[in-house]
């Protein structure tokens, strides 16, 4: 506990901070003399490595071992410390207190006195003085996941304009400030992005998805929980520890969600390897320091001493100071966008030369970004032309992303960072997801600038709801909201053609595509395949030949969004719902597998049918990156959805959705339901099912 008296010694030493200030002024130059004394002179050297001094009373050892350079720091660490102290006490004191006022003068001189130390720093360009009057500032840090020896480790990473510095946060004991351990430093004229030849590439340790999303549910109950205690206003210790529960699950997201390399190597050929969320990002990184390699001439070599500086620095200059996920925001800002973006990437100008190009989209959820959706390669030309609309499902995002590339067709030309084969980016860019700009609008042009390059874009936001609703057939011979038994009746088969036409396309030349059902195909392509199918167009087979894989994925997947009723009925959905989260295995495999038998027989054909074909997708996740539960994320709120009456969307359309909600959390219910199935290794069926789904000629 702190008391008058300690605020009356603060002001006391305030006004005697002019001594510290020659000490301060004299400090480098002590470092400097001490440094050469040892150089010179072996004996002074070791005295100066084990000097004894005496300890507190209280202290366990009265005669502590210091190093001459670490007793030469104690007063200029005292200036920063003694100023965070102050800080901490106005923080904790009620304005109606007597002491009040004077920590607020005590505060002000210390505050003004460390300001007269150091150089004049801006928000995000801030900076200390080091060696010989040169001026160091940071350009940036992050919170970052390093590899190491094959494990994940949680990073705070500085980049300064001389030196990339590596650092972890300290465990906070009875209430310290907060403190970092330098763990590594590359001088940055050392550093550089291509190792030896012979580099190994990365082994990176994968969480499986099943326990991403676990987090993400935990995180959700707890935010909605946060909301629920601050509505019954109900004291804040039990919303500090609702709020200590929810950093440490975005901790455990931050740390085991990335999964996309960056490495940089020292002179020596020593790698140090990072897993980040987006290449977007990575490209900032790696721009912003080969941009500052070219303004730095000198190496900075630093002493212990001055390491330990450095890294003592970093509490006060950092800019981040949480774990960046969107939900770590305050609870009164946007939740961010739960629904569909229609993005149409229309065309790209102010290139200089010609070139093979494409674009990627990117959006946020969880606070982390990946690809969406990309667009055709458009050869050789420098102003392209794409004109493709995308359909990307949102979760709480609040940011677009889109990078610009050049397709390299020479193996030998393409970029070899951090052990892999990657096209180059041209540009990027992106444009924040503002839900009173886009909720309920229709659509809006936008540009997006990205070095010197502009790229044109149409965006237009759908609520999930709406998407949804279902809207029957206007084509009485059509496929797109009709029945499924009514369209297996007409079509006298067991599974209807628009599925089985797409699955096998798909096995032809899909299974290999990175993020297939994940990743969107062009609108136009398939409304295109739509409108074919509902006119039974005889070159259909023809038609989808011809057209990218993934418009083929999307028309699948909205055949079944668009059925009247999902393929696991209305009446059923309740209990498959209820059904999972049965603990007893035994109680829930039966009670699955007689709800899944209790389907419609058109229905139960159809989905054993696509089970079968995401199990092989799934066999190849090695390539296409679609794990079962990857599939399940996308296939789950398509064929399991509540009725309308049942449903727990919010009625209100221009009301954005939190993350929270018991709504989102249904969906990860759906996905837990299509998962349980894609993970059983059979499923047992009547010998006379089994007949009609094995052997018929008509499937």
């Amino acid at each position: 506990m702190y008391s008058l008296s300690d605020v009356k010694s603060h002001d006391y030493f305030a006004s005697q901070l002019g001594v510290y200030r020659a000490f301060v002024d004299n400090y480098e130059l002590a470092v400097e003399t001490a440094e050469k004394c040892c150089q010179a002179n072996t004996q002074f050297a070791e005295i100066s490595e084990n000097l004894k001094v005496r300890s507190p009373k209280d202290s366990k050892d009265q005669t502590a071992k210091n190093s001459l350079e670490a007793l030469l720091y104690k007063p200029v660490d005292r200036v920063t410390r003694s100023t965070l102290v102050l800080h901490d006490l106005l923080k904790h004191t009620p304005t109606s207190h007597p002491d009040h006022p004077l920590l607020q003068d005590a505060l002000r001189i210390s505050q003004n006195f460390l300001s007269s130390i150091n150089e004049e720093t801006t928000p995000r360009r801030q900076s200390m003085t080091v060696k010989k009057g040169e001026n160091r500032q940071l350009l940036r840090d992050s919170f970052m996941v390093e590899l190491v020896e094959g494990a994940r480790k949680l990073r705070h990473v500085f980049l300064f304009t001389d030196l990339l510095l590596c650092a972890k946060l300290k465990k906070q004991i009875g209430g310290k400030n907060q403190q970092y351990d330098s763990k590594w430093y590359i001088p940055l004229t050392e550093l550089t992005f291509q190792g030896p030849e012979e580099t190994e590439p990365l082994t990176i340790p994968q969480v499986p998805d099943e326990e991403l999303d676990a987090m993400k549910v935990k995180i959700s109950h707890l935010r909605s929980e946060i909301q629920r205690e601050k509505r019954a206003n109900k004291g804040s210790k039990v919303i500090d520890r609702l709020r200590k529960k929810l950093s440490e699950q975005e901790s455990l997201l931050l740390l085991t969600s990335p999964s996309m390399p960056i490495r940089v190597y020292n002179k020596n050929g020593k790698s140090y390897s990072f897993l980040i969320s987006s290449d977007y990002e990575r490209a900032e990184w790696r721009e912003l320091m080969k941009e500052q390699q070219k303004k730095c001439l000198k190496t900075s070599s630093l002493t212990s001493m001055e390491l330990q500086m450095l890294t003592n620095s970093c509490v006060k200059l950092q800019t981040v100071h949480h774990i960046p996920l969107s939900i770590n925001k305050e609870e009164d800002e946007s939740p961010g966008l739960h629904g569909f973006l229609n993005v149409i990437v229309h065309s790209a100008s102010g290139l200089k030369q010609s070139l093979n190009l494409y674009c990627t989209l990117e959006v946020d959820s969880f606070g982390f970004f990946s690809s969406k959706a990309k667009t055709r390669v458009y050869r050789y030309t420098t102003e392209p032309k794409w004109n493709e609309e995308f359909e990307i499902e949102l979760e709480g995002s609040q940011t677009l992303r889109l990078l610009c590339y050049e397709k390299c067709y020479n193996k030998t030309k393409q970029n070899k960072e951090d052990g892999e084969s990657t096209d180059r980016i041209m540009g990027k860019g992106q444009i924040p997801l503002d839900p009173p700009s886009l909720q309920g609008k229709d659509w809006q042009r936008t540009v997006i600038p990205m070095n010197g390059i502009e790229v044109k874009l149409s965006i237009k936001f759908t609520t999930r709801e709406f998407s949804l609703k279902r809207m029957p057939s206007r084509k009485p011979m059509g496929v797109f909201g009709v029945k499924i038994s009514t369209v297996t009746k007409r079509e006298r088969s067991k599974v209807p053609y628009i599925v089985r036409q797409c699955l096998e396309e798909i096995e032809r030349r899909g299974m290999e595509e990175v993020g297939i059902y994940r990743v969107s195909g062009v609108a136009t392509d398939i409304q295109a395949l739509k409108t074919a199918f509902d006119t039974n167009h005889k070159d259909v087979s023809v038609m989808m030949s011809e057209m990218d894989v993934n418009a083929i994925a999307g028309t699948l997947k909205l055949y079944f969004r668009e059925l009247p009723e999902p393929l696991f009925t209305d009446e059923l959905y309740p209990n498959f719902a209820g059904g999972i989260t049965l603990s007893d295995s035994v109680a829930k495999e039966s009670c699955m597998l007689n709800l899944l038998l209790s389907l419609p027989e058109p229905n139960l054909v159809t989905f054993l049918f696509l089970l079968d074909h995401m199990k092989r997708v799934a066999d190849k996740e090695s390539i296409n990156k679609m794990s079962l539960h990857n599939l399940a994320t996308v296939f789950g709120p398509t064929l399991l959805r509540p009725s309308e009456k049942d449903s727990k969307i919010p009625a209100n359309p221009t009301q954005p959705i939190s993350m929270g909600d018991s709504w989102s959390l249904e969906v990860m219910a759906q996905v837990q339901v299509l998962l349980y199935f894609l993970q059983l290794e059979t499923i047992p069926t009547p010998d006379s099912k089994r007949q009609s789904i094995l052997f018929s000629t008509e499937v």
